[in-house]
């Protein structure tokens, strides 16, 4: 049997261990600079799902389960809940957007509500029984004018408040994970059980569908600020987009961090360079450069809860909503050294 000195093996096992660690750079993340992510004490212990702000950013609204509908009136800071005459249906209130003072609501079971006036009173619009799916998302986009979509990818838009709609796409897509919606009103929808993609452009009568690009399923989609899409895949990989025209080209794949066991559930622009990355167990990532480099903001990791959605009103103001009445606010004025 042969056998080696002792300087040669240490030698080796220490090119080994050297090898390891450069390939393994982002085990760990290094930590933000500075924490400007706060938990905002919210009256209700229900799950949030989505927020919206009306004329400006300090009036704005709050929905989630369990019919919950709060207000804040000082940009988030404080919210009072809102009881809105819903009868004895307990609903899940999955979407809420403005377009000035002009809002809209829809949840499940099927409902949707709008308000003219700030949300100081809100109405239901009747849904006819031949919805195809429930609803799922709402768009306020001027005057009157709103495009809602369904759990199943239907595209109704309305022009008059509500009164009539008018079909966007000539039949649905198929039960969906989630759906997101462009700036110039392009659509991109992930199928339920993450094996596929699906795209729609203003003007196409039907979806256009893509195959995954790896064996990893599909967890989110969206769009870049400059309308590339980007994805999260099982196992906190992210992708971005090579141009805006080709829907099938993608960056290499990257895992911001490899010690994180927990998956990655949403993904925003907080500018065209600042990129944040919510997930599971309070994960919760930063990138300065567009999704190339990314730290860690380990000051809420010890937040008790899932990050299900991240999102800014303004590039001073957003919003982390969470499971069981966990809200955070972002606000630099009050950013604190990590």
């Amino acid at each position: 049997m042969l056998s080696f000195p002792k300087s040669i093996a240490r030698f080796v096992i220490l090119c080994v261990a050297l090898l390891f660690a450069s390939g393994c750079t982002n085990a760990y993340l290094e930590g933000t600079a500075t924490n400007a992510w706060h938990t905002v004490s919210i009256p209700t212990d229900a799950t949030l799902l989505d927020i919206a702000f009306a004329e400006d950013a300090q009036h704005g609204w709050l929905v989630g389960k369990q019919s919950t509908v709060l207000e804040t009136n000082d940009g988030g800071v404080n919210w009072k809940l809102r009881s809105l005459d819903l009868g004895d249906q307990n609903y899940n209130l999955n979407s809420v957007s403005f377009y000035n003072n002009e809002g809209w609501i829809v949840g499940l079971p099927s409902l949707l509500l709008h308000t003219t006036d700030g949300g100081d009173s809100w109405s239901r619009v009747p849904l006819s029984d031949q919805l195809p799916g429930s609803p799922d998302t709402i768009t306020a986009l001027g005057d009157g004018i709103a495009e809602l979509t369904t759990d199943i990818g239907a595209i109704y838009r309305t022009q008059d408040a509500g009164r009539n709609w008018r079909a966007m796409v000539t039949e649905a897509v198929g039960v969906l994970r989630n759906i997101s919606r462009s700036a110039d009103g392009r659509y991109v929808s992930v199928s339920s059980r993450g094996n596929f993609y699906s795209t729609w452009v203003p003007g196409d009568d039907v979806w256009v569908q893509h195959n995954r690009n790896s064996s990893r399923r599909l967890q989110n989609m969206g769009f870049t600020a400059d309308g590339r899409l980007w994805l999260i895949a099982r196992g906190g990989i992210v992708q971005f987009g090579e141009t805006e025209d080709d829907l099938e080209a993608w960056s290499e794949a990257v895992t911001p961090e490899f010690a994180t066991s927990w998956g990655f559930l949403d993904l925003t622009y907080q500018t065209e360079d600042d990129v944040w990355l919510a997930g599971g167990s309070g994960n919760l990532f930063y990138s300065p450069d567009g999704g190339k480099t990314w730290q860690k903001d380990k000051a809420v990791e010890n937040v008790p809860s899932n990050f299900y959605r991240v999102m800014f009103v303004n590039p001073e103001l957003g919003f982390i909503l969470g499971q069981s009445g966990v809200l955070l606010r972002y606000d630099p004025a009050t950013a604190e050294l990590a």
